[in-house]
């Protein structure tokens, strides 16, 4: 591969990992072509890019990334999963697709800026999904001005309780 090329290849993918929400890198030594091609296709229904890359060109791509900051895992066979929308698909999927493929080891990943050890994607890959994440907010959103617009309402309702008892004992003496 010629060095334009090169150059070429890493600055594409730089422009990927800046705009990336979530990268994970993965050791796939010892998966086949077929389990390979199988995790792809579920990555990619979730719109997951998942990339083999030469560790030198990924150092050249990490640089003035989020993704320097797992410089270090940048060791043996790596294969990278981006993702542009949900950050918590790719961990879900990965994690998922490891426990049953002993061969995928899982290195490191980087969310927001920050680095992520195995640990913290496998406790992300438990997340629900943004819609369901979403919806929950939005259920909360919407509670808080009703249970307000009810609170309200039982103020005059409570006046009238106070006055019709005051009439009543008024009516009695």
């Amino acid at each position: 591969m010629k060095l334009a090329e090169k150059k070429n290849i890493a600055e594409n993918f730089h422009e990927k990992l800046s705009r990336a929400k979530v990268v994970i890198i993965t050791d796939y030594k010892g998966l086949n072509v077929e389990a390979i091609s199988d995790l792809r296709k579920k990555l990619r229904e979730f719109q997951v890019e998942y990339r083999v890359v030469k560790n030198t060109l990924l150092e050249r791509a990490a640089e003035n990334t989020g993704a320097i900051l797992i410089k270090e895992k940048f060791k043996g066979p790596t294969a990278v999963a981006l993702s542009y929308d949900d950050p918590v698909a790719p961990a879900k999927i990965l994690i998922k697709f490891a426990e049953s493929n002993k061969n995928l080891k899982i290195k490191a990943g980087i969310l927001d800026g920050k680095a992520l050890d195995f640990d913290a994607i496998k406790a992300l890959s438990t997340m629900p999904p943004r819609e369901v994440l979403l919806s929950q907010l939005l259920s909360a959103m919407n509670g808080v001005p009703a249970s307000f617009v009810r609170t309200l309402n039982e103020i005059p309702k409570q006046l009238l309780y106070v006055l019709q008892a005051i009439k009543q004992q008024k009516e009695a003496a």
